[in-house]
């Protein structure tokens, strides 16, 4: 946690020091006020002397005075430190997200990710706040106190070590007893989100297989879990206060009872004994904001290091520290003795995968499920990295192209189309923000979305929720289709982009998507025979490798592979055909 603090706090160094200047001038009002009643109850009261009461009870509000706006400007100061440190925490996490590939991002989990970047950092965040507006006055407080008890009798300092003693004690127990119930609490936090947000995503497949008492049941089970940590930390918090107050109570007893006996015995005066006894409830209170900030302190301990652990992470795909600017040729990609495995995986899940899709040309991937065919085409924008051979680009390895340059000339329409919250604009602009509302149309004409847009209320501008919920899943995949098409790339990549459509649309996007893709390199990943049957090359995959490579009546008579997809799916006469 030191380590995230003094990386982060480094630029508001200026205003920890005001933090600590006014903390540091409230603490010394507070510690001379305590000082000044008993003058005016020694000087004063007794004595019957009005003039030194309001003389002293003067210099009493003009100190109240100064510590009240030191007090505020000190916690300005700790607002604004920690605001500002929560920001740049959230921002370093999110940019270190941003570069993650998909291996870290399975890794971690996305609901993981979120707690991080939320829960976590509020509790560190709240760990700054407390220790700007608390901690730093709490032992200038307590040592001052001290400093100022023995400056009225000595002969009571004894109350305030054996208080003291009794206080550290509690505190140590407690903080070893609460640090790994903090702990359980940040994973059951992560585990809570991660039903929720499966719950919310797939609430439709939930209710199609009536397994809403099911679903329920989880909830309440990870709800119950991080109820039952939360509860015995609460406990453990719960236990010290009515502690610490008793502490307090019997040593605010223990000073009237051994101070009176002083009293009357001349040693000490009433003022005097009053103060004592306000500088012991000022150390006693340093003591206690001390023990409410070790009580944050271990969740804040458990959420930097969680917090570091993303930080710390690095990319398994890194850009190139000089990568490629400029290419000679366009819209070719060529994949050589290429081989990916994940780590630890016992086989590959592309084993030696050689082919080439040329510009002009639409090349095919077929395969039965868990072939490779996602993962292939993810490692053409360097989703993943190759674990062998090479994937090049216009004759350049992606690993040394400039990504901004790479990702430029691919257009990428994944497996499951996502939605941004915005409108249909603003989503098909996410590739050419500068497009006009013309090339928008275009798009759209080309995937077959123009009609259902038109239907909207507001046309482009219509709203479209996170994830594109509100629209159909084939319209979905429309809009995502129109999308690459607005930026007009050299390589498209669909990812069995066409799977929602009906046979009837399938044909006639793919249909008007060929004069638009003409001059590019087309990579298409399908399930259906009739998507891919005018195919200039289909690679057939199984098992990570191809089992079949060339035109549909090529592949058709060498790969068995292929014949059993192609029977499957036709009758016998249209096989023949």
């Amino acid at each position: 946690m030191t380590r995230l603090l003094i990386r982060y706090l480094r630029p508001y160094t200026w205003l920890l020091v005001g933090v600590i200047v006014l903390q540091l001038t409230q603490s010394i009002a507070s510690l001379f006020l305590p000082t000044l009643n008993a003058r005016i109850i020694d000087e004063g009261v007794a004595t019957g002397n009005t003039a030194v009461i309001w003389q002293l009870g003067a210099v009493m509000l003009a100190v109240s005075l100064a510590q009240v706006a030191a007090q505020i400007g000190a916690t300005w100061f700790g607002a604004r430190t920690s605001m500002s440190f929560g920001r740049d925490v959230r921002n370093a996490i999110f940019s270190r997200a941003l570069t993650f590939s998909a291996r870290e991002v399975n890794k971690f989990g996305a609901p993981s990710l979120i707690t991080r970047n939320t829960n976590d950092v509020q509790q560190v965040q709240q760990l700054v706040l407390m220790t700007a507006v608390m901690l730093v006055s709490a032992p200038l407080t307590a040592v001052g106190g001290v400093f100022m008890a023995l400056r009225e009798d000595v002969g009571l300092s004894w109350i305030i070590l054996v208080a003291v003693i009794l206080l550290g004690i509690l505190i140590g127990w407690l903080v070893t007893h609460m640090t790994p119930l903090f702990r359980v609490m940040q994973q059951r936090v992560d585990a809570l989100n991660r039903v929720l947000r499966e719950q919310i995503a797939g609430l439709r497949v939930i209710r199609a297989f009536v397994r809403e008492p099911t679903e329920a049941a989880r909830f309440d089970k990870a709800n119950h879990d991080l109820a039952s940590t939360a509860t015995q930390a609460g406990r453990y918090m719960m236990t010290m206060f009515p502690i610490v107050m008793l502490i307090m109570n019997l040593s605010q007893i223990s000073v009237l009872w051994f101070g009176a006996q002083r009293v009357v015995e001349g040693h000490l005066q009433v003022g005097q004994l009053t103060a004592y006894l306000a500088y012991l409830m000022q150390i006693l209170f340093s003591v206690l904001m001390a023990t409410m900030m070790l009580m944050i302190a271990p969740r804040a301990q458990v959420s930097a290091g969680r917090i570091n652990e993303v930080l710390d992470t690095r990319s398994s795909v890194v850009p190139p520290e000089q990568g490629v600017t400029t290419l000679s040729r366009h819209g070719e990609v060529n994949f050589d003795e290429v081989t990916f495995a994940y780590p630890g995986a016992e086989t590959p899940v592309l084993d030696r995968i050689s082919f080439t899709a040329r510009r002009g040309q639409t090349t095919a991937i077929i395969g039965s499920t868990g072939a490779g065919k996602t993962t292939l085409v993810n490692l053409i924008p360097r989703l993943f990295d190759v674990t062998g051979g090479a994937v090049l680009v216009d004759g350049v390895d992606v690993r040394e192209l400039d990504p901004d340059l790479l990702w430029g000339r691919i257009g990428l329409v994944p497996q499951k189309p996502y939605l941004f919250s915005g409108t249909v604009a603003s989503n098909l602009r996410l590739g050419k923000p500068d497009a006009t509302d013309a090339e928008l149309w275009r798009a759209l004409d080309i995937a077959q979305a123009r009609k259902f847009v038109e239907r909207m209320p507001d046309g482009l501008d219509s709203p479209i929720a996170q994830g594109g919920t509100n629209v159909s899943g084939g319209q979905r995949q429309r809009l995502a289709i129109a999308r690459a098409l607005v930026r007009r790339p050299e390589i498209y990549v669909f990812d069995d982009s066409f799977s929602a459509l009906d046979v009837a649309t399938d044909a006639a996007l793919r249909a008007a998507l060929a004069p638009e893709t003409a001059d590019a390199a087309v990579i298409v990943v399908a399930q259906r025979v009739s998507t891919i049957r005018t195919a200039h090359q289909i690679i057939v995959l199984e098992d990570g490798r191809i089992v079949g490579l060339g035109t549909h009546e090529q592949v058709l008579r060498t790969c068995p592979t292929y014949a059993e997809i192609v029977e499957s799916q036709f009758k016998a006469e249209e096989v023949a055909a």
